[in-house]
C-alpha cells in the first residue's frame, strides 16, 4: 500500500505535491489499480472471516454437545453405582473420559478459530477504513488536477483571446488613425484654398453678402419669344 500511502502525503503537499505526484507515479490510472487490488484483498479477508465465523460456530456446537454427552455419561455411571455395577461404571467412566479428550481438542480448536475470528474481524474493519479514506484521497487527487487542467486551459484561453483582442484593437486604431488623416488632408485643402484665394464664384459672392441675381421663369421665356 505504499503507493497509497503516498496520496496522503501528496495532497498534503497542495496543489505542487500532487502534481509532482502524479508525474512520478503514473498519475490516477496507478492509484485507481492499487485501490483496485486492496479491494480484491479485503474480499478475500472478508471471505476468510466468514469462513472462519463458520467454522468457529460448528466448533462451539460440537463442544456444546459434547458435555451434554458427558453429563449423561456421568447421570449413567452414577445410576451404575447406585446399583452396584462397577463393570459397568467403569464402562461408561471410560466412554468419559474419551468424551472428556474430545471435548479438550474441541475447546483448542475452538480457541484458535476464535482468535482468527477476531483477528481477521480488526483486518477487515482496519482495511474498510483505509479503502474509503484512500478513495477520499484519490477523489481530492482527481479534483485537483481536474482543477489544475481547467486553469491551465482557462489561462491559455484568455492569452489567446486577449492577443486577439489587442490584435483587432490594433487594427481599430489603424483605421482610426487612417481616417483621422484623411479628414486632415481635408481641411489642409481647404486652409490651402483660403489661403490662395482659389474660391469659386459663388463663394466669393456668399462672403461679399451680395446675393445672386436669378432669372426668373417668365424673364427667360419672353426672352426666348424675342429671338423668334
Amino acid at each position: 500500500m505504499s503507493l497509497l500511502k503516498d496520496i496522503v502525503e501528496a495532497v498534503r503537499g497542495g496543489a505542487n505535491g500532487v502534481a509532482e505526484f502524479l508525474s512520478e507515479k503514473s498519475g490516477i490510472q496507478a492509484l485507481e489499480i492499487e485501490i483496485q487490488t486492496v479491494a480484491a484483498d479485503l474480499l478475500k479477508a472478508r471471505e476468510d472471516l466468514t469462513e472462519a465465523i463458520a467454522k468457529h460456530m460448528h466448533s462451539s456446537r460440537e463442544i456444546s454437545v459434547l458435555k451434554m454427552d458427558i453429563k449423561q455419561r456421568e447421570q449413567q455411571a452414577r445410576q451404575a453405582l447406585e446399583q452396584k455395577d462397577e463393570a459397568l461404571a467403569l464402562q461408561i467412566a471410560e466412554s468419559i473420559a474419551e468424551l472428556d479428550a474430545d471435548l479438550e481438542e474441541q475447546e483448542q480448536v475452538n480457541t484458535i478459530f476464535s482468535g482468527h475470528v477476531a483477528r481477521l474481524r480488526t483486518l477487515v474493519s482496519k482495511t474498510e477504513r483505509q479503502v474509503k479514506d484512500y478513495e477520499r484521497q484519490l477523489e481530492m487527487v482527481k479534483t485537483t488536477e481536474s482543477i489544475q487542467k481547467a486553469s491551465e486551459a482557462i489561462s491559455s484561453n484568455y492569452a489567446s483571446s486577449n492577443s486577439k483582442m489587442m490584435s483587432a484593437r490594433d487594427s481599430l486604431e489603424k483605421i482610426k488613425q487612417r481616417q483621422q488623416r484623411s479628414l486632415d488632408i481635408m481641411e489642409a485643402e481647404q486652409e490651402l484654398l483660403a489661403a490662395t484665394g482659389e474660391k469659386t464664384l459663388e463663394e466669393r459672392l456668399e462672403q461679399a453678402g451680395i446675393p445672386e441675381s436669378r432669372a426668373s421663369a417668365h424673364a427667360v421665356l419672353n426672352r426666348l419669344k424675342a429671338d423668334k
